[in-house]
């Protein structure tokens, strides 16, 4: 049986496998079999007679991850694995909880506080000790108990100093503490806590288990937080063995409290440790591990790795420098499409930095009717912030709408309890009318106290107000920024996790992007009423269906641990991606290139890059300059897509041969970018096109109208002047 365990393997893996009882660090490069590895790792342990399959304490990261592991090892066993310890960190410690609940001081049946949970008693927190919750933001604190126990720190060993908030935080850390204990409840961070807690604090019990887990193996090490380490190092103690399969270059999570350090530290606490490193890559071509390779060495203090294969170079990576973020979203949907004439458009992933660049995406894959998912997520008119925003603006807009009333009535929290909201039901059902009018109704009967009912009247005169406000706006777009801004929408999102409250707050600001990019198919009355339909609509196309082959559109940070044949990564300018909250700190950038790496190596067959001279972010249209990532990739791996001019005056758009069908060429009469001449709105710049002959549509923005979608045939254009853009 040994010898078929390495029969499979490369020389690298072998060794890996193979090599005596000691601590080991396996530095696994992306697509190196990583997996494999370990699985059989424990299996030789077990086949050699080193190691019982109860004497093996294997840990992964996630819960499909440890379901995947005890699969592959009752397949690669012949035997069932279900009293073996394969799990994650939380699964495990929660496992070693329930079983030593008593010297753990919990009651025997303690529940876990999911995020919800714990946020309420939080809440309840804040009001007992007489904070502003208006200051003293429950989220803010969920966040920093969450992450003091992340690094294992209890209120006691945190020193506020003269810091204010530090103090405040600490006072809410204590006295929940306080509180959950008194209920028997932990939350999901405590788990790992207590246990570690459960084992400094009982001698007996840790030397148990450290003479029952003589072999400790972690996946995904990198991605480590304080307490994980210190909980591993508790068990291997002074007598066993602790692998770590893990990439330095792939640590993308230090946001989350991951720490990179724990990787790099390993072989200083473990001196004795095997160092093996796993460098050929089974998934992507040469040019695209030979490219990643190049980006990544501009990383400092690397461990260091060079990924390679034994197979062809394959096609150089192409990039594509759109004229904007429309011109940007076209060209990877018409790519996507010529794809899908010869291959399965689940093949295909769309990654981007940011989950509010999907918008413009989603609209372009819609209109060219290729189905598609939001792997790991909603489409963006789905998204709660958007349908927060939607729902203030539908309210404005007909104070009747009883779906919108509830949604926003006590959002953001404004002192308007269940108690007040269902009075406002029955009234509404006794007296036939609309909440909007039974709210107002219980107020002039005086049937609430004078609290609720001041509370109340605050959210009518808030929605009045908004109302006026759209009404003396004269665009769409500040018909919606002035309802964004003046819902309180955004300082209650500003409140929430760091991660969470980005992705928020760009979302909210590409809603008002969409509101000043939208041009309506049709004279509809109303902008702001044909704006709110058109996203109804768009909510309501379903994804495709997980069965359906269609192409996958997620997040970089998403993407970990995925491959497809063809990767289109998108808006890679400096500010978006390396991000703009990142660049300032060398760390970050850092961080920033492992997400490039992690996203470039995602790729198996093809790689396209794309950036956009201008693109409306942020609310605004900026220029930005190509990312840094870019210019650290050696041209000799790539090849750029180019816009040129044909011979009978035509545009079309030439494309390096990285996709499998021949370019097709459509004629263009502009190139885009071009500077044109309207009759009506006088000049303006191309900015897309769209459909094909009579019925192919320009869009231009014009510089005194803004932007504009014409029918082609009608517009009767003329061109002022080449564009200095291409």
């Amino acid at each position: 049986m040994k010898t078929d365990l390495l029969a499979t393997l490369n020389e690298k893996q072998q060794q890996a496998v193979s090599s005596p009882p000691n601590h080991q660090l396996i530095l696994a490069g992306a697509g190196s079999g990583k997996t494999r590895v370990l699985i059989h790792r424990i299996s030789w342990l077990i086949a050699s007679n080193e190691a019982s399959p109860y004497s093996v304490l294997a840990v992964t990261f996630t819960n499909k991850a440890a379901s995947e592991m005890r699969a592959r090892m009752s397949e690669s066993l012949q035997t069932s694995v279900a009293q073996m310890w394969i799990g994650t960190f939380h699964g495990l410690a929660h496992r070693l909880l329930r079983m030593h609940w008593q010297d753990a001081g919990l009651p025997e049946g303690f529940q876990i506080l999911d995020s919800d949970d714990q946020l309420r008693y939080i809440k309840r927190v804040i009001k007992y000790l007489e904070l502003d919750d208006t200051r003293w933001k429950p989220k803010q604190a969920q966040s920093f108990i969450n992450a003091k126990k992340d690094a294992g720190l209890r209120p006691q060993h945190i020193e506020p100093g003269f810091d204010l908030f530090v103090k405040t935080q600490l006072r809410i850390y204590q006295e929940y503490e306080n509180i959950v204990r008194q209920a028997g409840v932990v939350d999901f961070a405590e788990i790992l806590l207590r246990t570690y807690e459960l084992l400094r604090d009982n001698p007996v019990l840790l030397q148990h288990y450290q003479q029952r887990f003589k072999y400790i193996l972690v996946d995904e090490f990198q991605d480590t937080n304080a307490i994980q380490y210190a909980w591993l190092k508790q068990l291997a103690g002074n007598e066993n063995y602790l692998t770590i399969v893990g990439d330095d270059d792939q640590s993308i999570y230090g946001w989350r409290g991951a720490k990179i350090e724990n990787i790099h530290r390993f072989t200083q606490d473990f001196p004795t440790a095997q160092v093996t490193r796993l460098e050929q890559n089974y998934r992507s071509t040469q040019n695209i591990l030979s490219a990643s390779n190049a980006l990544i060495s501009n990383n400092t203090g690397r461990l260091g790795k060079e990924l390679w294969t034994q197979d062809a170079d394959g096609e150089d990576i192409a990039v594509y420098e759109a004229f904007n973020e429309i011109d940007e979203a076209h060209f990877i949907t018409a790519e996507i499409k010529k794809w899908g004439q010869l291959h399965s458009f689940s093949d295909v992933a769309i990654l981007y930095r940011s989950n509010a660049q999907s918008r413009v995406l989603e609209e372009s894959l819609i209109q060219a009717n290729i189905p598609y998912r939001i792997y790991g997520g909603q489409r963006f008119f789905e998204r709660a912030e958007i349908k927060d925003a939607l729902a203030y603006l539908r309210l404005v807009t007909n104070g009747h709408d009883g779906a919108a009333f509830e949604r926003v009535i006590n959002w953001p929290t404004r002192g308007i309890g269940d108690a007040t909201q269902n009075l406002i039901r029955e009234h509404s059902r006794a007296a036939q009318q609309s909440l909007w009018d039974a709210a107002r109704a219980i107020i002039e009967q005086n049937i609430l106290s004078a609290r609720a009912s001041k509370a109340l009247q605050h959210f009518l005169n808030l929605i009045a107000d908004l109302r006026e406000t759209v009404w003396n706006a004269d665009t769409l777009y500040e018909q919606v920024e002035s309802v964004i801004k003046g819902s309180g929408l955004i300082e209650q999102y500003r409140a929430t996790d760091r991660d969470k409250m980005l992705s928020r707050l760009e979302n909210l600001e590409e809603l008002i992007t969409a509101a000043r990019t939208y041009q309506p198919e049709h004279d509809e009355g109303s902008l702001l009423n044909s704006f709110l339909a058109h996203a109804a609509l768009e909510a309501g196309e379903e994804q495709a269906d997980e069965h359906q082959a269609c192409v996958q559109l997620m997040t970089l940070h998403s993407a970990k641990g995925l491959e497809f044949p063809l990767v289109f990564m998108c808006g890679l300018e400096e500010g978006l991606f390396p991000h703009q909250m990142a660049i300032a700190e060398h760390k970050h950038v850092e961080e920033e290139r492992r997400l490039c790496y992690v996203g470039m190596t995602r790729a198996m067959k093809k790689l396209v890059l794309s950036y956009a001279q201008t693109r409306r972010f942020h609310g605004r249209e900026a220029m930005s300059p190509p990312s840094r990532f870019i210019k650290e990739i050696p041209e000799e791996f790539l090849s750029p897509v180019r816009i040129t001019k044909s011979k009978n005056s035509g545009g079309y758009r030439t494309v390096s041969n990285y996709l499998p069908s021949n370019p097709i060429q459509a004629a263009l009469p502009f190139q885009l970018g071009a500077r044109v001449r309207h009759e009506k709105f006088s000049d303006g710049t191309v900015l897309a096109f769209e459909g094909q002959g009579e019925h192919m549509r320009v869009q231009v923005n014009f510089d005194r109208y803004g932007s504009k979608w014409l029918v082609l045939a009608y517009a009767k254009l003329v061109e002022v002047n080449q564009s200095c853009f291409l």
